[in-house]
């Protein structure tokens, strides 16, 4: 019995052994969270984290997100994936006080945590930002304001309330709106939960509520493309201005149609690379310095400066503002 009992003891020893040198050639992960799983802007980000594991083959990174714009959802994706204890996130928050609680978890339990679109995000190690929002939102709304002569009512979208980057963006454009005495904002900050179809909906409400409205300013990657289509129907591309965050192919149609004015973008695959190489310098234990490269487009020169919580922000150069004349120069 007592040999028996012994030889068991050494094979549990050899087992844990094993485990030990397995767990130390497991390549470390990291996990990609975004706000909404198989719409455009996602789906190029996508691209661009497959693309930095490619390039990266000492990490293994993957991207994961919930079917529709719902934190609670969100929320359960970044709990499970710290239970599995990844090595380190890469998230995009819907809202990011509603993962703040699931963030300080994974950075307890030794999880780097690195985001994006979030520099209220108290709980991360590193928030990235394409561009300084403040700036973003301004350079919509100029371009708004240009198309629409400086008179007029408009009007703008937001992906969700929670949004931080949607109601930073907004606004900064309602306070650049300010310059122009002629243009007058009504019934702002409408939720289209980064859905086409409920942001058409909406911009047909809008329309018919508010017949002499001249703009809209959208701020979800599918803002554009819902208002787009309600103008475009109605016949009013010729009327109302219409300015907003979009990627290039699915705004073709209607940046042709000249239902929509203009789009600003940054290049989601960039953003997601940046999110991982951000993670990967982490996980390696190396500092993050003002005006270090990023090695990837947008993010050559990066500003890097305390975040509001225990965490850095990093802010890219990376902002695209395109038109008709200008689009198919960033076809993605």
């Amino acid at each position: 019995m007592k040999k028996f009992l012994l030889a068991a003891s050494v094979a549990g020893v050899a087992l844990a052994g094993a485990a030990v040198e397995l767990s130390a050639q497991t390549k470390p992960t990291i996990a990609t969270v975004v706000k909404i799983s198989g719409i455009p802007w996602f789906s190029r980000m996508e691209v661009g984290v497959k693309a930095f594991g490619s390039a990266n083959p000492d990490v293994q990174a993957s991207q994961s997100g919930p079917a529709t714009a719902d934190a609670a959802q969100q929320l359960k994706i970044i709990e499970d994936l710290t239970a599995r204890r990844v090595n380190a996130l890469a998230v995009v928050p819907m809202d990011p006080s509603v993962v703040e609680g699931a963030l300080k978890r994974a950075m307890d339990r030794g999880i780097i945590v690195v985001t994006h679109e979030a520099d209220n995000q108290r709980n991360t190690n590193a928030d990235v930002e394409a561009f300084d929002n403040a700036a973003y939102g301004a350079a919509l709304n100029e371009r708004l304001a240009k198309c629409m002569g400086g008179q007029g009512k408009w009007t703008s979208f937001v992906g969700s309330l929670g949004s931080r980057t949607h109601i930073q963006w907004v606004d900064a454009g309602a306070a650049n709106a300010k310059k122009y005495s002629g243009m007058t904002l009504v019934d702002e900050k409408n939720e289209s939960f980064d859905d086409a179809n409920k942001t058409y909906e909406k911009a047909k409400e809008i329309l018919r509520k508010h017949p002499d409205i001249r703009g809209f300013q959208g701020s979800a990657g599918n803002d554009v493309l819902g208002i787009g289509r309600a103008i475009e129907e109605a016949g009013l591309q010729d009327k109302v201005c219409l300015v907003g965050t979009g990627l290039p192919n699915p705004s073709a149609q209607y940046l042709e149609s000249g239902a929509i004015d203009a789009i600003g973008f940054w290049d989601p695959r960039d953003a997601g690379m940046a999110m991982n190489s951000v993670a990967k310098i982490l996980l390696e234990k190396k500092p993050l310095a003002d005006g270090m490269d990023l090695g990837v487009k947008g993010y050559e020169k990066v500003t890097v400066k305390k975040g509001p919580g225990q965490g850095q922000l990093i802010i890219g150069n990376a902002m695209v503002i395109a038109d008709k004349a200008t689009y198919k120069d960033h076809l993605f």
